[in-house]
């Protein structure tokens, strides 16, 4: 095999990584509602993929170059995914379906969320709901925390797409002064 195929394929995976990446968290910024950043990584995703489709095109005689490109298409969306994890953006509400309810809130509030908490009926009788809204880097350990104090506690957390003003809200400094990291 040739130096110049080898380079052409790395060449096409690497573009075609950047460009589904960019993909991808293009998508979940039209989501978020972030339309100008939406309207750059779209630009510039599209921009990548002309060049490289154009590449592949024009040289569909060898196969590896469809390979390269099937593989830089599959890398880029585990990227994506993995770069979407780490920015994390926009709100979540951590919705906690629990016996223990006045316990369970309490616990969380000490550790710094803030609670609602409505009582309600389930299938097997009273159960209490606590909806707790949180940066989405956050669900987690609001769900991490819940399950602490109540292993058999239900969880089920929703992304917010808008939201009123706070009544107080999530505070970030409430959480990290608990001594909890990210």
């Amino acid at each position: 095999m040739e130096i110049t195929v080898i380079l052409h394929c790395l060449l096409i995976i690497l573009a075609r990584i950047v460009d589904v990446t960019l993909g991808t968290v293009r998508t979940i910024c039209v989501v978020n509602g972030r339309r100008g950043l939406a309207c750059i990584l779209g630009f510039c995703e599209v921009l990548v993929w002309i060049l490289v489709v154009s590449r592949v095109i024009s040289s569909l005689s060898n196969p590896l170059y469809a390979v390269a490109y099937a593989l830089g298409f599959a890398l880029g969306n585990y990227i994506g995914i993995t770069i979407d994890r780490r920015l994390a953006f926009g709100e979540q509400v951590v919705r906690v379906f629990t016996r223990r309810g006045a316990f369970l809130a309490e616990a969380l509030r000490n550790s710094g969320f803030v609670v609602t908490q409505i009582s309600g009926q389930g299938r097997d009788g009273p159960v209490e709901l606590l909806f707790i809204q949180v940066p989405r880097k956050l669900a987690q350990a609001a769900g991490d925390q819940a399950r602490l104090h109540d292993p058999d506690c239900f969880i089920v957390v929703d992304d917010v797409r808008w939201a009123s003003a706070s009544m107080g809200g999530y505070r970030m400094n409430d959480w990290r002064a608990a001594g909890h990291r990210k």
